[in-house]
């Protein structure tokens, strides 16, 4: 968990902010230290979490969250994170062993067309679920990263429909919160395709309360800032859209990381 952020987005473990949909998105960077960042947070606000990676192993993401103070395997043991290994669940579906126990949340990869179903009610039973030994705070839903879907074959309408879905359940029905992480591989921000991206990018920017936005340098490679973020939030007031935008320069460390606000380095000006 990094302080400096949660003072940026004026969060913290104490008190969070419920309903939100926070959508984590790069381009020509890396994300994912915001993934782990909310995973931490979470977990320290004592939420119930339901963590898809579908990029990384759980081993990966405990050897992070280790260095940031969190033990998932206790969170796991103690019912407080739920993780689901998308690598290890896909390989069972395409490549079935008798010895293996076929999860049903990942069926969809037999038929990407049926769309996503059958993650989405290992969701619901995940949040919706009555057997916790332990009265946990809201549900919170990560997702690393949503765009893999796509390669996998699922439409982009498919899965803009996913996360239609799971915000209504969780951010509206069950006052938690959202994170999902989508990359974006093109330099800048054109058309790629009606299954693209691109186009996941921008109706899930539709849909979410607040976006943060990881690049690279426009002055291009700096060995002491690693890249800027751009923190969007958008409240509705009434009828009308209000939208706020930020623009912070960071540094990732093995333990943490740095944010400045754009042009307040002493490495970039």
């Amino acid at each position: 968990m990094f302080t400096e952020l949660n003072s940026i987005l004026n969060a913290s473990p104490d008190s969070i902010t419920r309903g939100e949909f926070i959508l984590v998105s790069d381009r020509q960077s890396d994300a994912s230290f915001l993934i782990h960042h909310f995973l931490s947070f979470y977990l320290r606000a004592r939420c119930k979490v339901c963590f898809l990676g579908l990029v990384q192993s759980f081993c990966h993401y405990s050897a992070v969250s280790q260095r940031l103070g969190i033990s998932l395997t206790q969170a796991k043991e103690r019912g407080q994170l739920v993780f689901l290994e998308g690598l290890k669940e896909a390989l069972s579906i395409l490549i079935p062993h008798e010895s293996n126990t076929e999860s049903q949340a990942m069926t969809f990869l037999r038929d990407p067309g049926v769309g996503l179903r059958s993650l989405y009610g290992f969701i619901k039973s995940t949040v919706t679920g009555s057997d916790n030994s332990e009265d946990w705070g809201p549900p919170v839903l990560l997702v690393d990263d949503l765009s893999v879907l796509l390669s996998l074959g699922v439409s982009t309408g498919a899965v803009l429909d996913f996360s239609h879905y799971c915000r209504a359940m969780i951010c509206s029905q069950l006052q938690g919160n959202m994170v999902m992480l989508v990359r974006c591989s093109g330099e800048e921000e054109e058309d790629d395709g009606d299954e693209g991206s691109e186009r996941l990018l921008k109706g899930l920017t539709h849909q979410c309360s607040l976006t943060l936005h990881v690049q690279g340098l426009p002055t291009g490679y700096c060995k002491d800032i690693h890249g800027q973020v751009e923190v969007c939030r958008r409240r509705k007031r009434g009828d009308v859209q209000h939208t706020q935008k930020k623009l912070f320069q960071y540094k990732v460390y093995d333990k943490g990381a740095s944010f400045f606000a754009r042009g307040t380095s002493s490495a970039v000006l």
